[in-house]
């Protein structure tokens, strides 16, 4: 049983929100012995670019990780360190910056090297969710809404984490990478599934670059290039790909999605389209009879796709303890 901790530090304007700092833990690190107590024997753990080294290396603060690492160490905790997660790194980078993969391969040899013991890496959390909201949703920082945007900040962030990957394996050549993203499946009516299989090819375009999958005849091939990703940086990754050691799913009851095109039957909220199609997007367990395809579905088709160990790696259900329980207990099984 591993743990892990809500971390995202993202970027809203000029404004970095830390969550962190928000529910607490930034400041009691006595959380990690209760986390200890539940028996988990790894936990996802946070040494934040942003928050580590907001000014460059040469003004990096270890303080905080260094306490909490090696407090984890004592407990006889595994950390799987996390670099970035919804971030887009500190103030003078960002998910579009040629640059971006360089500047973090050099925070993560800095990394490797003041904690050589640890094993463990996600260097880049959800990249392509990441890309999403970043790139072409505008919710967080370079706020742009652009599909060859979001496709370039999808390859910038999986770049860095191949670039990241080596710098620490240069320190520790048995680091392994613990690539997370969401595969959340979407489902739709009849009309709109089109729109549905879309989305269902585009949700695994981080992991088919970093193992190397998107060469000429991929589904996303014509249409990267079409959006101005450049072919020689695809086929760069091709060559040289760095597939995870494992692949971490997270998945919450509402990752599934629903296309349904009759929009009158649902909030203004959850209304959206293509360049063809008006249709809500609604969570799919509150809507089907039958529920949506669930975690061993999930599970099989990642295997099935990539024959690499898979793990769930986010399960939290913002809920009653109960309900939380119940949700961990229905992944667990």
């Amino acid at each position: 049983m591993w743990g892990g901790l809500e971390c995202t530090l993202n970027r809203v304007g000029d404004r970095f929100f830390d969550q962190l700092e928000l529910n607490g833990h930034g400041h009691q690190i006595e959380d990690l012995d209760q986390f200890a107590d539940l028996g988990i024997t790894a936990i996802r753990y946070p040494v934040l670019w942003e928050r580590t080294a907001p000014h460059g290396l040469a003004g990096a603060d270890w303080t905080w990780s260094d306490a909490r690492l090696g407090h984890l160490r004592e407990l006889g905790v595994r950390p799987i360190i996390g670099l970035v997660h919804h971030g887009s790194g500190p103030i003078e980078t960002d998910l579009l910056d040629p640059a971006f993969p360089e500047k973090l391969a050099r925070y993560a040899a800095a990394v490797a090297a003041r904690y050589p013991w640890v094993t463990d890496y996600t260097p880049v959390n959800e990249p392509l969710t990441t890309a999403r909201f970043s790139a072409l949703y505008g919710h967080w920082y370079p706020h742009h809404r652009d599909e060859g945007d979001f496709l370039r900040a999808v390859l910038t962030q999986c770049q860095g984490v191949v670039a990241a990957m080596r710098a620490i394996r240069a320190v520790n050549p048995v680091a392994r990478l613990v690539q997370t993203e969401d595969l959340g499946e979407v489902f739709a009516r009849p009309a709109v599934a089109g729109q549905a299989a879309f989305e269902n090819e585009r949700r695994w375009l981080s992991l088919d670059l970093l193992t190397g999958r998107v060469v000429p005849g991929h589904y996303f091939w014509e249409r990267l290039l079409a959006m101005g990703v450049s072919e020689s940086d695809l086929i760069e990754l091709a060559d040289d790909p760095c597939p995870p050691d494992v692949i971490g799913i997270n998945h919450y009851l509402t990752s599934e999605r629903l296309l349904d095109e009759r929009i009158d039957r649902y909030p203004v909220r959850t209304h959206g389209g293509n360049w063809q199609h008006a249709y809500a997007d609604i969570e799919a367990v509150r809507v089907c009879v039958d529920g949506p395809g669930g975690w061993d579905r999930l599970l099989r088709a990642t295997w099935d796709r990539y024959g690499l160990p898979v793990a769930a790696t986010e399960v939290h259900l913002a809920c009653t303890r109960e309900e939380q329980l119940r949700w961990l207990l229905e992944v667990w099984d």
